[in-house]
């Protein structure tokens, strides 16, 4: 409605002004020596007119031509960035999907378009692998490690491989250059502590350990790889506050206190981790610098006085005292643990050795330890240190399972049910 009304105004305009030429009358004469043109004034004003008309029309016909190049160019660089962009969209979509040979044609097309761009280059190597090509598309992350705008893709694309077929000392190499070339990202401190735990490198491992990791197995397994005493002490010292009750942590710093001739607070350091989870291991080093048997039975009783209902407190208990020929001391210790449910085949098997200590190789010793003895192979199994990934039992606590070579994974406790039950049929 505007328009029309514009154009409407613009003819008025023009109606009027030519009227008004019509009015005013008069001439205009050109002389050139004895030649000479004259016209009417509003001739002369309409052709100067339209000679200004025609002069611009041919002054914009020139600039539109020499623009000409430069917007074809531009137009088949948008279509050529439309194709390409088509290209992108059909690559992630046969990725998604998993056809690896439509992926890589289609990254083809991409590349040819496009240009070997972040982008292109990214999906050209994810289509590879998609294809088993792996080194083909290392080439790829090659190609995009040298980029200073994509460095930390192609790095992380040649770490991914590097983990994937374990060569350990690259992977290692390309993540410290990740870290370099994009400092503090998070994906990044997961993959380097997933590789210390798998280079067994524990000092890294418990460095870079996330929130809500159990930090003492971590430090400890750090403290038995450095060289350094003071490095070793300060690591189980930090295992031991993290955890307390981590018998290993305990037992390893409570034995280097004691060889520093600190026995006092090697002991404390025992009856810390005792009150909090008492445990075999803990026991048997608290009584090992006690020689005389009767010692050993009040060392006990210093030990377990905050937790004398434990089952490990009341097994303790029973063995020195058996040691120390105190069989009725043993005797009420273990029956108490028998009526509490709690006994598991440790306690059946000591009070076999009790019988035939007070009843000597007699018929009745003999007859009291089948008794006990079938009461062991039905009662559920002790605890032990077990691996959660494989279920393989180990002697003692080590950093990673010597059978399936999961890290981190063992842990003290009893067997799961089925086990148990498996024992007592």
């Amino acid at each position: 409605m505007r328009r029309a009304l514009g154009l409407l105004i613009l003819l008025a305009g023009g109606a009027a002004l030519a009227l008004w030429l019509a009015r005013v009358g008069g001439s205009v004469e050109i002389r050139v020596g004895d030649a000479w043109v004259g016209v009417s004034f509003p001739v002369a004003m309409l052709l100067l007119i339209a000679a200004f008309v025609l002069l611009h029309g041919l002054l914009a016909l020139i600039a539109w031509l020499r623009r000409l190049p430069g917007r074809l160019s531009a137009s088949r660089a948008l279509r050529r960035r439309a194709d390409g962009d088509a290209a992108v969209t059909r690559a992630l979509v046969a990725l998604a999907a998993g056809t690896a040979n439509g992926a890589r044609h289609e990254v083809r097309r991409a590349r040819a378009l496009l240009g070997d761009t972040p982008q292109t280059l990214l999906l050209a190597a994810e289509a590879e692998r998609l294809a088993g090509r792996e080194e083909a598309a290392a080439e790829v992350f090659g190609l995009l490690a040298k980029r200073e705008d994509a460095r930390f893709l192609g790095l992380r694309g040649l770490l991914r491989q590097a983990m994937q077929r374990e060569d350990w000392p690259e992977a290692q190499r390309l993540a410290r250059e990740a870290e370099l070339a994009q400092p503090g990202a998070a994906w990044l401190r997961e993959e380097r502590q997933l590789l210390a735990s798998r280079t067994r490198d524990w000092r890294e491992a418990l460095a870079l350990a996330p929130k809500g990791t159990p930090l003492a197995p971590l430090a400890l397994a750090a403290a038995s790889q450095e060289p350094d005493p003071d490095k070793a002490a300060a690591l189980e010292r930090q295992a031991v506050q993290a955890d307390p009750g981590f018998a290993p942590a305990a037992i390893a710093h409570a034995a280097r206190l004691a060889a520093q001739g600190s026995p006092r607070r090697a002991r404390a350091i025992l009856a810390e981790a005792w009150a909090r989870a008492p445990h075999p291991d803990l026991g048997a080093a608290w009584i090992a610098p006690v020689e005389d048997p009767l010692a050993r039975v009040k060392a006990v009783e210093d030990l377990i006085h905050a937790t004398r209902d434990h089952p490990e407190s009341r097994l303790l208990m029973a063995g020195v005292a058996l040691a120390a020929g105190l069989t009725g001391r043993a005797r009420s210790e273990l029956e108490a643990l028998i009526a509490g449910a709690d006994a598991d085949r440790r306690a059946y098997l000591l009070l076999a050795e009790l019988e035939e200590a007070e009843l000597g190789d007699t018929p009745e010793a003999r007859g009291a330890q089948a008794r006990w003895l079938r009461e062991a192979a039905k009662a559920a199994s002790e605890p032990r240190w077990r691996c959660t990934d494989c279920g393989a039992e180990h002697d003692a606590w080590k950093p990673d399972c010597a059978h399936c070579g999961a890290a981190g994974t063992i842990a003290w406790g009893a067997p799961p049910a089925r086990l148990a039950s498996r024992s007592a049929a």
